[in-house]
């Protein structure tokens, strides 16, 4: 029974099509799809223009001695957004990372399926993005895969309070710590990119945790029951360097 009401909770929330593009035009098929998106909006001329465009696949890296990803997140009255296109957890100050010497403050997380990055040619079934912004404005991206395994208490929280497309829940007494939805193990690969969808500004800062971490088959369906396809497909890496441990 508490199979189907996650399924049903997700899909009850998709009262507009989870594809459907809004007043700018972009989606993930039909008219809106992302090869059509640099030509929607002259805003959207880096989608099609870029030169280091995200997300890449990432079958080699330089291998060094990478800073250690020193996190600190601690937990945030959750509020959930239903986008249209993906489902999203605005979240509270006070959390985030640093990276040579910048401090990146945590803002939303958000879920693509399948996975919008490749490892070693393949995509994981489910990524989730950690959107932090340091005060000088520069964005870092902390990009997290799943697997299918064991069920996801902080997944099962998300899903069950999506509210109706294009609307925010802030569920009241209930919080949510972007901790338990990293990986253990915090080895990652980092390289310069872009955001993943439009307007696909350049100079974001990607950090992609080597380690996924698992929710189960009912979640991940029922995920993808309302949101079937909303990840970009890889693009060049052209000259840019990955780097990794």
């Amino acid at each position: 029974m508490k199979k189907a009401l996650l399924i049903a909770a997700l899909s009850v929330c998709a009262s507009v099509p989870a594809m459907a593009a809004d007043a700018q035009g972009w989606g993930y098929m039909g008219d809106g799809a992302p090869h059509k998106w640099g030509g929607l909006d002259p805003a959207f001329e880096a989608c099609k223009s870029g030169v280091a465009q995200s997300p890449i696949n990432i079958d080699q890296y330089l291998q060094v001695a990478m800073p250690i990803f020193d996190g600190a997140y601690k937990p945030s009255p959750l509020q959930v957004v239903n986008s249209g296109r993906t489902v999203q957890v605005n979240y509270a100050p006070g959390s985030g990372f640093s990276a040579n010497g910048k401090a990146f403050e945590l803002v939303q997380i958000h879920f693509h399926t399948p996975g919008e990055h490749y490892i070693d040619g393949a995509p994981y079934p489910l990524e989730a993005h950690f959107v932090h912004k340091s005060e000088d404005g520069l964005l870092g991206i902390v990009a997290v895969m799943f697997k299918v395994g064991a069920a996801n208490p902080s997944i099962e929280g998300i899903w069950q309070n999506v509210p109706v497309a294009g609307t925010v829940k802030a569920v009241r007494g209930v919080e949510i710590d972007a901790s338990n939805l990293m990986p253990e193990d915090k080895s990652y690969y980092a390289y310069d990119g872009s955001l993943s969808e439009p307007p696909c500004s350049e100079g974001v800062k990607w950090f992609v945790m080597e380690e996924p971490i698992e929710l189960s088959a009912v979640q991940l369906r029922a995920f993808q029951a309302v949101f079937p396809v909303n990840a970009r497909p890889i693009q060049p890496l052209g000259g840019r360097v990955v780097r990794g441990n």
